[in-house]
């Protein structure tokens, strides 16, 4: 995890400090609803979505001109779903049967943006726009899995995750954005106790509005 978080670190750097001269910043407010999975190695238990949100500040660096720039920000994520451990012997003699798991990331999104800013006027009113980029995430906490008495919770968690994420949306009147994207888990969330290999990476659709100020 230190290698992931000086890696964002030495990114925004190199991306934003050049870019500052001649950039047009902004930054507000962003809010969505998720849909989440897990996938893991191999589909030993059934695996089902889960519904959470996101919310936090969002910042724009466009270029003028060429519609270019990146977008940054930093975010309350909440991740998981629900996992049949019911379904295998192994889990079910420890009690457990089909918990939703609940992982409250805080993540930092790093992204490569266009927008269509030469419409003759249209785009003071709406222009469309694509991303795409990593997305550094850390794991704040998670909900408790339980099963029998003084049974350890079968997961073991990672400190958080990298994440590449693709999406697109509308700008309306320059001060509002819906988009939608979807966001592909790199590296493992979390492993399970009895079997050391078997382990899980996120995947996440998001519907998000920001507004900037």
């Amino acid at each position: 995890m230190k290698k992931i978080i000086a890696a964002a670190l030495v990114a925004i750097i190199c991306l934003a400090v050049p870019a500052a001269a001649n950039a047009q910043f902004r930054y507000g407010a962003v809010a969505g609803v998720t849909i989440n999975d897990l996938k893991f190695k191999q589909p030993l238990v059934p695996v089902g979505k889960t519904v959470g949100g996101q919310a936090g500040l969002q910042c724009e660096m466009m270029f003028p001109g060429i519609g270019f720039g990146i977008d940054f920000g930093l975010l309350y994520n909440q991740a998981g779903a629900k996992v049949d451990l019911g379904s295998r012997q192994i889990w079910a003699v420890d009690g457990f049967k089909k918990p939703t798991m609940y992982l409250h990331m805080l993540e930092i999104p790093l992204h490569l943006r266009f927008k269509w800013t030469r419409m003759n006027g249209l785009e003071d009113y709406i222009a469309p726009f694509v991303y795409g980029g990593p997305d550094f995430s850390f794991m704040l906490a998670h909900s408790d899995v339980k099963g029998n008495k003084d049974v350890p919770n079968p997961f073991k968690y990672a400190g958080g995750d990298l994440g590449l994420t693709a999406g697109g949306g509308v700008e309306l009147w320059k001060r509002w954005q819906v988009s939608v994207q979807y966001t592909w888990g790199m590296t493992y969330l979390l492993k399970t106790r009895k079997l050391e290999n078997y382990s899980a990476q996120n995947r996440q659709w998001a519907v998000r509005v920001a507004y900037f100020f």
